[in-house]
């Protein structure tokens, strides 16, 4: 079964993300708030060792009929906690947008089309997290009017694209731009990312301190595979640039936000 089309989410604006204790939310238990909604450190851990139990189970049962023996390393998946905050917080901020602009969200992408790519088994709650957040974005991105390329978004992109090993680091802004052609997919995420910028300016969101660098969970097709990456919100101190991704995709050619994944 084809996925639908997948189309890059990034934050590239200056989106205000404030410390638990520069709100009085300080809650030592709360990972996050985003409005009215409390993201408890229980709900991150939970989603977060659900994935490494299942994927460590993964790689033992197909080391297994291989007759290998996988070692401690190889057990653990690539995802963080701030991955799964990242999801959490920018799926609820990105419910809110669609709301408000009453856009119906159809349920397109499933977990099991995003496995292979993502290295998570669809079983768990991340990897449904995840295909939610797909669906998601492709219907903003459909409503949402592209934003204009500039050259700080284009970098934005590449820099957190380069992280993966999906492309070649040190290419200059021409070459970036050469190597992404239209940009189709950088002028949605642009889009997006003043949208969401604008919701959480709205409702307030405060982040706990050990996970100050918040990232939109973004993904591009190559054509070949899927490239999953996170672009970090701007927060009062500046941009963050410590980003944490999932395992990365290698690719042999430049992101194209028009392909698909089988």
């Amino acid at each position: 079964m084809r996925a639908r089309r997948v189309i890059a989410a990034a934050s590239v604006a200056a989106l205000g993300v404030l410390s638990l204790a520069a709100c009085g939310k300080s809650a030592p238990d709360v990972a996050a708030y985003v409005g009215d909604t409390t993201y408890s450190l229980d709900r991150v851990d939970a989603i977060y060792d659900d994935v490494q139990a299942k994927y460590g189970e993964a790689v033992r049962r197909e080391a297994g009929q291989a007759g290998a023996s996988p070692s401690p390393e190889q057990l653990r998946s690539a995802v963080t906690r701030q991955d799964v905050v990242n999801l959490l917080v920018s799926l609820d901020l990105g419910k809110r947008v669609a709301a408000a602009k009453n856009l119906q969200v159809p349920d397109e992408v499933s977990p099991e089309q995003l496995e292979q790519n993502l290295r998570v088994p669809a079983s768990t709650e991340y990897a449904k997290l995840w295909s939610e957040w797909i669906d998601l974005l492709q219907a903003l991105n459909q409503q949402l009017p592209p934003a204009d390329l500039s050259d700080d978004s284009l970098m934005a992109v590449y820099d957190a694209l380069t992280k993966t090993g999906a492309i070649q680091g040190g290419m200059q802004v021409a070459d970036v731009r050469r190597a992404f052609g239209d940009g189709g997919f950088v002028r949605s995420a642009t889009a997006l990312s003043a949208a969401l910028e604008e919701e959480a300016d709205r409702v307030d969101v405060t982040i706990n301190p050990r996970f100050r660098a918040v990232g939109v969970p973004s993904v591009v097709s190559t054509g070949q595979s899927l490239v999953f990456y996170s672009l970090p919100y701007i927060n009062e101190e500046g941009p963050v640039t410590d980003i944490s991704t999932p395992e990365s995709v290698p690719s042999s050619g430049s992101p194209d936000a028009e392909g698909t994944a089988s």
